[in-house]
């Protein structure tokens, strides 16, 4: 079989499997009330609060799993289900996204290195789309290896994802046990919960890692 066409196959293999492991995983946890019922705006006042993080405000936000740590205004971004759900899933998630503000806190060297890529990784986002589209139809392998470069960029940016990630749910899965929120049968839940959260982000980087070397092949192609 022909590596591009194999690549592809394999891209949407990961990225399916990856997503359908979230999904059991989130909806699982989401149907499971805490027994201490502490809602994600709770948790998250919670460990804020023992981290000297008063300052930060926690906001409902629309969307769901639209949760996010916005570190430019300094507030905890939460979406319905988990700011006022009181399920180990709500839990678990507004736990993780205390644990970015705690990262930028403590001036976590990813978290910063990550933040201050994000313009240019935004470019390489769109650049790269087009420098490829233009390279491929038009045969030009200067505009393939522009594509390629800027995608590389985008592999950087999701490789240093990956430690801000599995970072953030460890402090995370800290505050938990720490501050009792949620019991040992529990928390064993929490944990598989943002596991399989933190696998998409793996899947994600392999992705990136295929699609580099699809359009490495094809550069090869077209210069023969």
């Amino acid at each position: 079989m022909n590596f591009q066409y194999l690549a592809i196959i394999l891209t949407l293999i990961l990225t399916l499997g990856a997503q359908a492991y979230i999904n059991h995983w989130y909806n699982k946890t989401r149907r499971m009330a805490n027994k201490k019922g502490y809602s994600g705006f709770d948790t998250a006042r919670m460990i804020l609060d023992n981290n000297n993080l008063e300052n930060i405000k926690i906001v409902e936000t629309g969307g769901v799993l639209s949760d996010h740590y916005d570190p430019r205004n300094k507030v905890v971004r939460l979406s319905k289900d988990i700011y006022n759900g009181t399920t180990i899933a709500a839990v678990s998630v507004a736990a993780h996204e205390c644990g970015h503000a705690i990262q930028d806190k403590n001036g976590y060297i990813f978290l910063r290195f990550r933040n201050s890529i994000i313009p240019l990784v935004n470019f390489a986002s769109t650049a790269g789309y087009f420098a490829i589209i233009i390279g491929i139809f038009a045969s030009a392998l200067n505009f393939i290896v522009i594509g390629i470069f800027l995608e590389v960029i985008i592999l950087l940016f999701q490789l240093v994802t990956l430690p801000v990630e599995f970072n953030a749910s460890s402090r995370a899965l800290k505050a938990i046990n720490s501050y009792k929120i949620l019991d040992a049968k529990e928390q064993q839940n929490s944990k598989k919960m943002l596991q399989a959260a933190a696998m998409t982000y793996v899947a994600g980087v392999a992705t990136m890692v295929l699609e580099i070397l699809r359009l490495l092949a094809i550069f090869n192609n077209n210069r023969d």
